[in-house]
């Protein structure tokens, strides 16, 4: 990303500085130092002084009208200058990150891609075995080839790949084939491309696009508005190492799972008067009810395709402040059985498969947008069964007491903390869920198949309870 780095550059005049391993209050600290220090700080201001001018230009030159707004990532700028150097029939073949297919920065030009060239192959690669040595095993980039001056109607692809003679044999009549048709209806809005291991994978993906994605604005049903939590970094000055009277505490991502809220110690509290300034900003606070006050749908944000799981969502208490690790649900969108609800689908197998043939490395709201979810309510059948199994789950201590109430149990009491029973309720949620989606035994299989890190027991129990059918 085109863009100043402090700790990156600071490390040549201190090469001890540990970019990922630093506290903020520890570099806040060593940046001062620097500062105070006329050459080094000189030295600073003139590399700093840089970044604008030429951001400008990238975002205003004529050769790089494809790049959608945001961050500029140089990568992005080399995809388009191939286009542009290339004549009419000319071939490129570029090794690049894998957000080209993906990421949201990158739809301009995957339209470019898409309508102005035929795109020949799509080949990724994720570094486990070390093809680039010092870059992270997770990460994954890809060797793209497209020819110019044609359109693309369907190309072959590969995904999540380890050995580098794999390409020789690439692309052949056993490879997958994706159809920019099919793109379309699956992310119409940033036109991202799906990592799919299969044709089955396909057929899945078809199946949940009979719901409509979570991005589209329905009448008469609950839809989705999503925000994200404090800034670690921006918001800093708001944060307490210990609580105090008129305190909140914040809940940050890692202090949660699936249905569970408490994997983690609080770090810091927010004054709930400050908080509450922060989150108004210019509008007058008249005791108006905000998202902290209430029961908020949330997930990490932080989550790849190659976790255990990626989706990891659950209910926040009212009265805790988010950070920015979560993104929530507003709480004027949906009530609070219809949270749940929600809640319960995201942490699902079959979401959790569809998701993971989009993301990366964070679990971007745009991404989420574009997940097909049933907009079920109280009046559907299939709706209580799954929000009291979901509701059991979370429901496990006295700050979910307003919620039990809400989605008809009596209380906290009522909540289920032994592991088997646990267990056994999430196994009935994923085979209520499949059945939902109208996913066969095959389907299902397969979905379950593409969890490795999930133990094997964990997958059986989903199965077997997929197979009792549908209960009340």
């Amino acid at each position: 990303v085109f863009q100043t780095d402090e700790k990156e550059f600071f490390q040549e005049f201190d090469a001890a500085i540990q970019k990922n391993k630093l506290r903020l209050e520890d570099w806040k600290k060593q940046f001062s130092g620097f500062m105070a220090d006329e050459k080094t700080r000189a030295a600073w201001l003139t590399y700093a002084s840089q970044f604008p001018f030429v951001s400008k230009w990238f975002k205003s030159a004529p050769q790089y009208v494809n790049q959608t707004s945001g961050k500029i990532n140089l990568y992005l700028l080399f995809v388009e200058q191939c286009f542009n150097l290339l004549r009419a029939g000319g071939e490129c073949g570029i090794v690049i990150p894998s957000g080209i297919y993906t990421d949201l920065g990158a739809k301009g030009l995957r339209d470019l891609l898409f309508d102005q060239c035929d795109v020949t192959g799509l080949f990724c690669f994720e570094n486990r075995k070390e093809i680039f040595e010092n870059v992270d095993s997770r990460f994954k980039f890809v060797v793209l080839t497209f020819e110019k001056g044609q359109s693309t109607r369907q190309f072959p692809a590969a995904f999540m790949r380890h050995q580098v003679n794999e390409l020789a044999a690439f692309p052949s009549s056993t490879d997958l084939l994706l159809s920019v048709e099919l793109i379309r209806r699956l992310s119409p809005d940033s036109q991202s491309v799906m990592e799919f291991k299969s044709a089955l994978g396909v057929q899945i993906a078809e199946k949940l696009l009979q719901f409509p994605l979570l991005g589209e604005a329905i009448d008469g049903k609950w839809n989705l508005n999503l925000r994200h939590g404090f800034n670690m970094t921006t918001d800093h000055h708001l944060f307490k190492t210990a609580a105090g009277t008129g305190r909140l505490p914040l809940f940050e991502g890692k202090m949660m799972w699936q249905f569970e809220t408490d994997f983690a110690n609080f770090r810091y509290w927010i004054n709930e008067y400050e908080g509450r300034q922060a989150l108004l900003g210019k509008q007058k606070d008249q005791g108006q009810l905000l998202d902290y006050q209430t029961y908020r749908a949330a997930f990490r944000r932080i989550a790849s395709s190659t976790n255990q799981r990626t989706f990891v969502a659950t209910v926040i208490p009212a009265h805790f402040f988010i950070a920015e690790s979560l993104s929530y649900v507003t709480a004027d969108v949906m009530a609070d059985a219809e949270k749940v609800f929600f809640v319960a689908l995201l942490n699902s197998f079959t979401v959790d498969f569809y998701i993971r043939q989009m993301v990366t490395a964070n679990l971007n709201m745009f991404y989420v947008y574009q997940v097909p979810i049933p907009r079920l309510t109280a009046a559907d059948p299939a709706f209580n069964p799954i929000v009291t199994r979901a509701a059991q789950l979370i429901c496990t201590t006295p700050a979910f007491d307003s919620l039990a109430e809400a989605v008809g149990l009596h209380s906290h009491r009522d909540g289920v903390t032994d592991s088997i029973k646990r267990a056994t309720l999430r196994a009935e949620l994923d085979g209520l869920i499949a059945h939902l989606y109208g996913l066969t035994e095959l389907e299902f299989a397969h979905v379950l198949s593409t969890f490795p890190l999930v133990a094997e027991e964990i997958k059986t129990a989903a199965m077997g309870a997929y197979r009792v059918g549908t209960v009340n």
